[in-house]
């Protein structure tokens, strides 16, 4: 032991616990083993100091002949043990950390209370010399007026000591509880806190939490369900109904193909007959978007089948229209048309079908000719480094081929049915004309053919290689050293 230590203990050991704060501070949280380990070690010394000195925390302060080393000397060996109590605390917190993450923070939390506790206690008793016998007595006494005080808060803590047990939901899991729904952020002693998908904040108490009806919708991971429901005309054929929600749902990329969508009928009244679309998205951000993306095809491939949803401000029936002439109507490039001009160039569409994989449109043709999908899915295919992939999915209303009639441009995508598709043809003598004389058709197919362009150039460019810097740890690696 140094001499100035030696000559100084009781100083040295208020220094270290100075140094130990000032440590516990600056070391950031990112490095938590060194702070733990610093810690480990002042203790280590501090202790050394103590007992060399002959301040045992396990006996009664010495220097009873001096008063104020005595007091000196009795707080040191009480600072002992509940430097000793923290220590041990921080040690447990790092082991529980590592096995059971941020979930066993309570019981972490709890365990500390009771080393704690039982630190003070012991200074009492080896220190202090008091009676632990009475002071424990007195404060069993304590303990059950204020637990009778505290009842609901106690409540809280244990149940949420349950809630990390059993863990029904853990940090970051989208959950239900008794209808509120939210991603968890946070459970502390009392509550459990969920953000909304509003960006509001619900605190909801551990007590109310571990007796209330809890859906995890993150359990399994990776899988979120969604449901969609529509209500139709009682006088439309449900296997028509069926078979072109079917249609919506191949078209919807982002539905999980397993487990499969499905369409299901659930009520049928005098008013109308309703049918629920389900089915799984990968992550739960997706599901607000999928669900309206969902919903408006599900909208245009009814149109298709000449099935209308029902709503109240429909107050009369639409005229009876041709299949060219109604899909005009629901086109957005050309809904513009005037009437006399749909009823001509619907003359001039012929209707073509195509079988599930047949090819209507393959990559690097200059095509004479524009399609309109009448009904059905046609799957979008890219190449990138000689490997194909499905780059998007088209419904009814949308158009193939405006690259050759506007700048007699091949194709960069292959087009092929993915279900039975009918689609009309128009041919390009006819359509040139009609675009030269309508200049706001032509500018809205450009601007249709620019986004393509530029997506499917995004979807194909080559990501950079990064190069890998090379050292000597590399090079010893290499080598197997």
């Amino acid at each position: 032991m140094p001499s100035f230590i030696a000559d100084h203990p009781m100083l040295c050991a208020l220094a270290l616990i100075f140094i130990d704060i000032g440590v516990w501070r600056l070391i950031s949280a990112d490095l938590a083993n060194w702070k733990l380990a610093a810690r480990l070690v002042i203790f280590a010394v501090f202790s050394a100091v103590l007992f060399n000195d002959g301040m045992n925390p396990m006996l009664v302060a010495p220097y009873a002949d001096n008063t104020a080393l005595h007091l000196a000397a009795t707080a040191l060996q009480i600072g002992w043990w509940l430097f000793a109590a923290r220590t041990l605390t921080v040690l447990l917190g790092a082991v529980m950390m590592q096995r059971v993450g941020h979930t066993g923070r309570l019981l972490q939390d709890l365990l500390g209370a009771v080393i704690f506790l039982i630190a003070i206690i012991a200074a009492m008793a080896y220190v202090l010399d008091l009676p632990v016998k009475g002071v424990l007595a007195t404060s069993g006494a304590v303990a059950i007026i204020v637990g009778l005080a505290l009842q609901s808060t106690l409540s809280d803590v244990f149940s949420g000591i349950v809630l990390n047990t059993t863990k029904p939901y853990q940090l970051g899991d989208w959950i239900s509880i008794d209808g509120t729904e939210g991603r968890v952020t946070d459970i502390d002693w009392r509550a459990t806190r969920l953000q909304t998908s509003q960006g509001s904040m619900a605190v909801i108490p551990n007590s109310l939490a571990a007796k209330a009806k809890i859906i995890n919708f993150s359990r399994p991971a990776d899988m979120f369900g969604l449901s969609v429901c529509l209500q139709v005309s009682p006088h439309a054929r449900p296997q028509t109904v069926i078979e072109a929600l079917e249609r919506a749902m191949q078209g919807c990329r982002p539905l999980l193909a397993k487990p499969a969508p499905n369409v299901a009928f659930k009520t049928s009244s005098s008013g109308g007959v309703e049918y629920e679309i389900s089915g799984f998205v990968p992550a739960m951000l997706l599901k607000r978007e999928v669900r309206n993306q969902l919903y408006d095809l599900a909208f245009r491939h009814l149109q298709a089948a000449g099935v209308g949803l029902l709503s109240a401000t429909e107050s009369s029936t639409p005229l009876a229209l041709s299949g060219a002439r109604a899909l005009l109507e629901r086109s957005s490039i050309f809904s513009t048309l005037r009437q006399e001009e749909k009823d001509t160039f619907s003359q001039n569409m012929t209707l073509h079908s195509y079988r599930a994989g047949e090819m209507i449109l393959p990559a690097g043709e200059v095509s004479d000719h524009l399609f309109i999908v009448e009904t059905g899915v046609v799957s979008v295919m890219l190449n990138k480094s000689g490997h194909a992939f499905e780059a998007g999915r088209m419904g009814p209303g949308e158009v193939i081929g405006e690259a050759g009639i506007l700048s007699d441009e091949a194709t960069l995508a292959d087009f092929c049915a993915k279900t039975y598709c009918t689609l009309y043809r128009v041919e390009k003598e006819y359509l040139k004309p009609c675009l030269d004389a309508r200049h706001d058709i032509g500018e809205a197919m450009k601007a249709l053919l620019d986004f393509r362009v530029h997506t499917a150039q995004t979807l194909t460019q080559e990501a950079p290689v990064v190069p890998v810097k090379k050292g000597f740890l590399q090079w010893l690696r290499k080598r197997g050293l």
